[in-house]
């Protein structure tokens, strides 16, 4: 992808209490980061920069999802180690970004990606609506002007060999991405912030940020069940991979019944039928058709409701032919469908111990749940 996300979270974060840095501290069941960093699945290449004694914990988190870059002694030293990093990588666009912002919106961040097909450099934030005042030893000294006034809030997007050279060339120092930017003299276009895109700082923060995430958090759990009986052939099509056997599935499609039990099952999460109501077999131009079509509809229509797919278990139930040296290429084949990585799709198989239609292996069953997830 030519979009890129750093995510900065190499500080301390001593402002929130605990023992352990925020970004580490648990939220809804997870560290905060890893909220962070789940808000950017499928945008583009995610690299997390960490405080150098939180590399192995980062490792260990995120098990290679995510490139993990050592910080420096400052935020936007942190922040060009990361740019350096991506160079020459084909990075066009990339988005920076406070790993202690975990609920940042899909909107918000579309909104960045999309100003910058016009802009060099744009952040959302939020006008001033409060009085503002100014102080002193506890006193209110005077008033101050809040027009033209805004709350900065990440993530900050930008050319990428802009904000590199920006940051090549300050002298460090700055509050975030947009005061290098600016120093180096780019444009900044503002858009839409959020007031749920906040920043946790403080310990009564996390409070705040697991009501809004349980407001705001949707999720759908599908079944899908097919079955297709076996005619004379000489292989089988299970999850998009080609299975050499004595037979072949028979049916409208390719009669992949891995696939369609996994479609059937993100639709039911959709509450949106099956593939006949899609894809009705009565019509031709579906005869023969390859169930990447189906999967691939099912998950363009989930996106566009605003869910991302949290994991798939699909289980082929047959005595012929074996699918254990298949699975993990079946995954892959899925996880490259849908757009997720493979460690969250699981194919396996069983048998019937010798009972019923697949017992006597006149055809394959298969079972898929999908889990949907709109934050």
């Amino acid at each position: 992808m030519s979009n890129a996300i750093i995510i900065v979270a190499a500080g301390r974060g001593t402002r929130a209490g605990g023992e352990t840095p925020k970004q580490w501290q648990s939220l809804a069941g997870q560290p905060v980061l890893a909220h962070t960093v789940a808000a950017f699945k499928g945008i583009g290449r995610i690299v997390v920069v960490l405080h150098p004694e939180d590399m192995t914990r980062g490792i260990a988190q995120f098990q290679g999802e995510v490139a993990l870059c050592a910080g420096g002694s400052s935020r936007d030293a942190s922040v060009r180690n990361a740019l350096e990093m991506l160079e020459g990588s084909g990075v066009e666009k990339v988005l920076i970004h406070d790993g202690a912002r975990p609920l940042v919106s899909r909107a918000v961040i579309d909104g960045v990606l999309d100003a910058l097909e016009s802009a060099q450099a744009a952040a959302p934030a939020l006008p001033v609506s409060d009085a503002l005042w100014t102080g002193e030893n506890g006193q209110v000294t005077g008033t101050q002007d809040r027009g033209g006034l805004y709350r900065a809030q990440t993530p900050q997007g930008f050319d990428f060999d802009a904000i590199l050279s920006a940051h090549r060339a300050h002298p460090g120092g700055s509050a975030d991405d947009v005061e290098v930017a600016r120093a180096a003299g780019l444009s900044v276009a503002i858009t839409r912030g959020s007031e749920d895109n906040l920043k946790i700082t403080y310990p009564e923060d996390f409070a705040r940020a697991e009501r809004l995430l349980g407001d705001k958090m949707d999720i759908r759990l599908g079944h899908g069940y097919d079955v297709h009986a076996f005619e004379p052939g000489d292989h089988v099509t299970l999850c998009g991979v080609a299975v050499p056997h004595d037979k072949k599935l028979k049916g409208h499609s390719d009669a992949d019944v891995g696939m369609h039990a996994l479609t059937d099952a993100i639709y039911g999460a959709l509450a949106e039928g099956d593939i006949g109501r899609h894809f009705p077999p009565s019509d031709p131009q579906w005869k023969g058709a390859a169930s990447e079509i189906f999967l691939d509809h099912a998950v363009k229509l989930a996106e566009a409701r605003g869910f991302r797919l949290g994991n798939a278990d699909v289980t082929l139930i047959c005595e012929q032919p074996k699918i254990g040296p298949h699975a993990v290429e079946m995954a892959q084949v899925l996880a490259r469908i849908i757009g997720i990585e493979p460690g969250r799709i699981s194919v396996k198989a069983t048998t019937s111990e010798r009972l019923g239609f697949t017992g006597r292996e006149e055809g394959i069953a298969a079972i898929a749940t999908a889990t949907l997830i709109k934050e």
